[in-house]
């Protein structure tokens, strides 16, 4: 499987515990960056991440900034792109069970490295359960064709 990951600053610390979990588990990983402390804009690592999902160049991409809350808003602009922000094994579970993520997003700040690393491994591992979940998946992907902003 091939992962592309990035992060900003606030994720540059957990990004490397993250790289090491998915080789572990027989990832191709895709580093897109930041590769420092340097402050810089979340939006412009996650775009990387976000077009190399959308053109198929990875199977899956892992996003990180300070909460995950920035990458969640990113992530989730894009038709196709199932982002979820996960806490904890519960809700990396489900993010795959029903939801069939393909993008997770984890919090640097508010995640540590052990439970960032069972979270990433059960994301890794855990197969979409599909049925009434994928009619559920299928209205979401109308959403952006169906509302439009007003001017």
């Amino acid at each position: 499987m091939r992962v592309g990951i990035a992060c900003d600053h606030g994720g540059f610390t957990l990004k490397s515990h993250v790289v090491e979990v998915l080789a572990e588990n027989g990832c191709d990983v895709i580093d897109m960056g930041t590769d420092s402390f340097e402050s810089v804009d979340y939006p412009d690592f996650a775009i990387k991440a976000l077009e190399s999902l959308a053109k198929g160049e990875c199977d899956r991409i892992v996003l990180m900034c300070g909460t995950g809350i920035g990458m969640s808003m990113c992530a989730n602009r894009v038709k196709g792109v199932r982002g979820g922000l996960c806490h904890d094994s519960y809700t990396a579970r489900m993010s795959r069970l029903h939801n069939n993520s393909n993008c997770l997003i984890l919090g640097g700040r508010t995640t540590g490295p052990a439970v960032a690393r069972e979270i990433v491994q059960i994301w890794l591992n855990t197969p979409f359960e599909g049925g009434r979940h994928q009619r559920r998946l299928d209205k979401l992907e109308k959403i952006q064709d169906t509302v439009k902003r007003g001017a």
